[in-house]
């Protein structure tokens, strides 16, 4: 049956960023299907805390882990963390934390041009380092990043980080193959317009919005669980045979 394909029961997930937005809405995907899951926050430890406790609903084991993916050795620590109070090494990692800073290309200062790129590109790095050994001698792994359709759509005002994005993509696929027989996949979603707390000042804007809208061929904005539902497919059985892969959740903005 195709259902039990999706049973993640057994599995342990580290979800980066996930006290609120995409990364949250991914984990209590992941703990719904049955996997224990540590949630990451940075500064919002309450709302990572609350949706730990909602998530235990689900009758899965839950932890909360903290720190700043930009500063060297916090991915290492909190990934450690996550697995001694989870009980075990990491099945599942989702690299979601990310800094994204708006600047026109022209204003854009050398610090937040490295404060993007240790978080975005470095801390996720750290995090892959720390995680993917045990899974490789376990014989099973589920690697997640998350991308943006500004991989292949970048916003003007977002120079720096749609670069690292498309970086990360080129990361993913350098992995993928070196680990492709090992029983580690590790693959990229990118999120297009999503209404998230990071976002909702910028799409409250009416004219934004509808400029936002109009590059949207579904023509409507998503929400966070849409990312869920991709996730839950590449870190479960389902997804198997799927590495490598960038798989866009845009409403089709990525089209053109």
């Amino acid at each position: 049956m195709t259902s039990n394909l999706f049973n993640l029961s057994g599995r342990r997930a580290l979800v980066t960023g996930s006290s609120r937005g995409i990364g949250q809405a991914i984990a209590l995907g992941l703990a719904e299907h049955g996997a224990a899951v540590a949630f990451h926050y940075v500064s919002r430890e309450d709302e990572a805390s609350k949706a730990a406790r909602q998530a235990e609903e689900f009758g899965v084991r839950t932890t909360v882990v903290g720190g700043d993916v930009s500063q060297e050795g916090a991915s290492r620590r909190m990934a450690e963390q996550a697995a001694d109070q989870l009980g075990g090494p990491l099945d599942i990692v989702i690299a979601n934390a990310a800094v994204e800073i708006r600047q026109p290309w022209d204003e854009t200062a050398w610090s937040s041009g490295r404060q993007q790129f240790d978080a975005n590109m470095l801390g996720t790095l750290e995090l892959l380092q720390a995680t993917i050994p045990s899974m490789v001698e376990r014989k099973w792994g589920r690697v997640v990043t998350i991308g943006s359709v500004q991989q292949v759509r970048p916003h003007p005002q977002l120079v720096v980080y749609a670069a690292l994005k498309s970086a990360l993509v080129n990361m993913v696929r350098n992995l993928a193959l070196q680990l492709s027989r090992t029983g580690v996949t590790v693959n990229n979603i990118a999120p297009g317009a999503i209404l998230t707390d990071r976002n909702a000042a910028v799409l409250s804007d009416p004219k934004y919005h509808e400029w936002a809208v109009e590059r949207i061929p579904m023509g409507f904005v998503g929400e966070p669980v849409d990312c869920s539902g991709a996730v839950v497919l590449l870190c479960s059985e389902a997804g198997r045979y799927m590495t490598g892969v960038d798989l866009l959740v845009d409403g089709g903005m990525h089209l053109g």
